[in-house]
């Protein structure tokens, strides 16, 4: 796709809905079938039947309740069909979260390296082996995420996307959270301790509650902070590109440039009230934005008619995911 904007956002570490909730399931069958969405179990029951895993896929992204996407979509590979013949095509189509019905190894591990390579979407992996997960954990990650369970036949890491995948980008963690048909594994904490560190994450009870146990891909990155930038970055150059577009021209002045800024701000003041960004004690958003007045831009950039002069930052808000609270008995 072509385009005149590009954000590059690199995340800074301390030291010691473009559908950005829509599901895609990619499936396989004789035939193959183009990309379609629906918006319900019985636009998808028409096309294929409930024994088919991609009806099996559907089923639990779309019964999480309130929080189930809006729509999905559905494409399959035919049979013995090339990954690589496949996912080309996929990436120009509008969606963010990728489910696929295959569990072998091979496929998996393509479908990861692909959506890595594309650099803009997640992929979710269901399995019920901690070999198989050691062994994609190793590739380092960050856009695909492991969810293990001894029983993957009802598709629990479809029914994770589910249930926080269409929630205002920043509004939640991916843990903690309950899955709508899925029952909760009984592990030990040393097991639990086990799957965390084979790069995976899980469905246990806590408190009496069912809940994911963790919410991390398997490079250990959190997945909200992965959406997190992706979104920011779509919607920076959505927006300017929309500005260039319809003005019938953004002058290389200091007052086209401050149009542009206007952009970036308006993006990370929503991202800051949708609980992307962080407040400092007063409860302000700590982002900012540099962008450098005409008079400080190399001639030849003005010649070219290429501003990069343009910077913004921000802190992530980021959520709690452990407490350890002392207290003291006093006598």
């Amino acid at each position: 796709m072509a385009k005149d904007v590009t954000v590059i956002i690199d995340i800074e570490r301390p030291t010691p809905k473009l559908g950005f909730g829509k599901p895609l399931i990619l499936g396989t069958s004789a035939t193959g079938s183009a990309y379609k969405t629906y918006a319900d179990l019985e636009g998808v029951k028409v096309d294929f039947n409930e024994s088919t895993e991609e009806y099996k896929a559907a089923k639990a992204l779309l019964s999480q309740g309130d929080d189930s996407p809006a729509e999905i979509a559905i494409m399959c590979r035919k049979t013995d069909q090339p990954l690589s013949e496949v996912l080309p095509g996929a990436f120009d189509q509008d969606w963010y979260f990728l489910i696929a019905t295959t569990t072998n190894i091979d496929d998996v591990g393509d479908i990861a390296e692909a959506i890595e390579q594309n650099n803009s979407r997640q992929f979710f992996i269901r399995s019920s082996d901690l070999m198989d997960v050691g062994v994609l954990a190793g590739t380092d990650h960050s856009r695909s995420t492991v969810l293990y369970h001894k029983d993957i036949s009802n598709y629990p890491e479809a029914a994770w996307v589910g249930r926080a995948g269409s929630a205002d980008v920043g509004s939640l963690t991916w843990k903690f959270k309950g899955l709508t048909g899925i029952a909760p594994m009984q592990v030990s904490d040393t097991e639990l301790l086990a799957i965390h560190a084979a790069g995976a994450n899980t469905y246990v009870t806590k408190a009496g509650k069912n809940q994911t146990s963790e919410g991390k891909t398997l490079s250990g990155e959190y997945i909200d902070i992965i959406h997190a930038k992706d979104y920011v970055k779509f919607s920076i150059e959505h927006g300017v590109q929309t500005l260039l577009n319809n003005a019938p021209k953004i002058s290389f002045d200091d007052t086209g440039i401050a149009q542009i800024e206007g952009v970036v701000r308006t993006v990370l003041q929503r991202a800051f009230n949708q609980g992307i960004i962080a407040a400092d004690k007063d409860g302000q958003a700590l982002y900012g934005t540099n962008f450098k007045g005409r008079a400080e831009v190399d001639p030849a950039d003005r010649a070219a008619r290429k501003y990069t002069g343009g910077e913004f930052w921000f802190e992530l808000a980021g959520a709690i995911h452990e407490t350890t609270i002392r207290g003291q008995i006093r006598l």
